[in-house]
């Protein structure tokens, strides 16, 4: 093994980015993570600060290249513009693991903690990537472990966070146990004791949340329309005739809601009296309660502003709508463009919408729900908003359609499991091409609608109960964890 070792440095860090990678992809392959970082361990501890944050960087590019590859595959838009974006984010993301890098060494010996810190670190670059415009949570590393999940549940507390600490602590543990020959024996016991207490103390809080009876019946259509085709003017008749019979093949079916995905019908629903009366019409007659995706147009002080939007259609002529809070940078708007108006002007495929304020509550007969729109679903500390606010369970509405068959919309619906749980909350999701399906409180799949696929289906939402303490702290974990490394670092200045 020390031969392994003595590889290059640029070797492994490559090595670890590939197995780092791997992980995040649609396999069940999350055990991966479990080892995945040992080689970088390896450089980080026997690198300089200067070499540490090379080595850190290049371990980066090759893991965010390898999991988030789909950026370079959206449909939506030119070729050109896509490879700058993946480059762009590719190097964006590499630069906090580069800075991670450099601290990490510098801390490590002045400090005298060495591998004990590496976890304090990992989580404290999670979650400061989090923040801004560009903030970008998709990838934390929880998203790795979602299809173990009596190893996860304890996320209702820590937040994805408290995955990334134990995670880390995992590999640095493998580490130990690979290049030192003392104390292997009780290594290797406190990490299977570890694991057994995960396992018992999930399963247990699994069976909790199972046991939830109160439900809603919620009919979810997953269209399977082709993105790309659905804003033609030679196939906008098409795309509504679509949606308008799978509607009424999901009124037989007697819910309590009907839920269509990320902006269903190529019209602006609100000003288009047309559409949203014969909508209305449908759902009055019914009696069942429709929530759709829309584009929306607004003008405030004399300027037009648009939205990614949900409507919400009850019966008796009554609509609400939840304006999309937190927008994809460059694909659905340029950031500080507020503060910049001229910056609008850009045009490289880009929408230009406007950012939401409001955490919207829609109720159904004696529940509250609120809709998430596509990658909001990404962002914990968002999410959790929702649910403080009241919300029982919570939709998604997606369009993952650009992405096609890539690892991109796998990881999408896994990322709405993490919410999940975190929140203690049934997500029910609706994609345009898929994945639609139900997800209970505890992270287990009960419906599952497969990519590319057009289908309705019924699904029987649990509600009750919902929050945590994850939902009313939020990121204390992630706070705890930045606070000590700084502190220490005060400290270790100072003597």
């Amino acid at each position: 093994m020390n031969r392994f070792f003595q590889q290059p440095s640029w070797r492994l860090s490559i090595l670890s980015g590939l197995i780092m990678g791997i992980a995040t992809y649609p396999f069940s392959l999350g055990f991966f993570a479990w080892f995945g970082f040992v080689p970088l361990i390896h450089v980080l501890l026997h690198s300089s600060p200067k070499n540490g944050a090379r080595n850190a960087f290049l371990f980066a590019l090759t893991f965010h290249l390898v999991s988030v590859y789909w950026i370079g595959n959206n449909s939506g838009a030119s070729f050109g513009v896509v490879l700058l974006s993946l480059i762009a984010a590719v190097i964006y993301l590499s630069l906090f693991w580069g800075v991670f890098g450099y601290l990490f060494c510098l801390y490590r010996d002045k400090s005298g903690l060495g591998l004990l810190s590496l976890p304090f670190f990992i989580v404290s670059l999670e979650w400061l990537r989090s923040f801004g415009p560009l903030g970008f949570p998709w990838l934390n590393l929880a998203l790795t472990q979602s299809h173990y999940l009596s190893l996860i549940q304890m996320i209702e507390i820590t937040g994805s966070y408290g995955v990334t600490f134990w995670l880390t602590a995992v590999n640095g543990i493998f580490y130990i146990l690979l290049t030192q020959k003392q104390g292997v024996k009780q290594l290797s016991l406190a990490m299977a004791v570890f694991f057994l207490s995960l396992i018992l103390a999930g399963s247990a809080r699994m069976r909790q949340f199972d046991a939830e009876s109160k439900s809603v019946k919620v009919a979810v259509i997953q269209p399977n329309i082709d993105p790309n085709d659905k804003w033609d003017r030679a196939s906008q008749g098409k795309t509504i005739s679509i949606m308008d019979s799978l509607h009424l093949v999901a009124i037989d079916l007697q819910p309590d809601l009907v839920l269509w995905p990320e902006a269903a019908l190529p019209v602006y629903l609100r000003l288009n009296s047309q559409h949203r009366k014969r909508i209305q019409a449908i759902v009055d007659q019914s009696k069942i309660p429709l929530l759709t995706g829309t584009v929306d147009r607004k003008k405030v002080d004399g300027e037009r502003h648009y939205f990614n939007a949900s409507m919400y259609f009850t019966p008796n002529n009554a609509q609400s709508f939840y304006n999309k809070i937190h927008l994809v940078p460059f694909a659905e708007y340029i950031p500080i463009s507020e503060y910049f108006p001229s910056l609008r002007k850009l045009n490289f495929g880009q929408g230009n919408f406007t950012h939401g304020s409001d955490f919207t509550l829609f109720q159904l007969d004696s529940t509250f729900f609120s809709n998430i729109i596509c990658y909001e679903s990404s962002m914990p500390n968002m999410v959790r908003k929702f649910v403080k606010s009241g919300a029982e369970f919570l939709s998604i509405e997606a369009n993952d359609g650009y992405l096609g068959n890539t690892a991109g919309p796998y990881q999408h619906f896994e990322l709405a499991r993490l919410r999940a749980i975190e929140n203690r909350v049934s997500v029910i999701r609706a994609a345009n091409t898929g994945i639609s399906g139900l997800i209970s409180a505890s992270g287990q799949v009960k419906e599952k609608i497969s990519l590319g696929t057009q289908k309705v289906f019924l699904a029987h939402v649990s509600y009750g109960n919902s929050g945590s303490f994850y939902t009313r702290y939020g990121d204390v974990f992630a706070i705890f964890c930045l606070g000590l490394l700084m502190i220490m670092g005060i400290r270790t200045w100072k003597n």
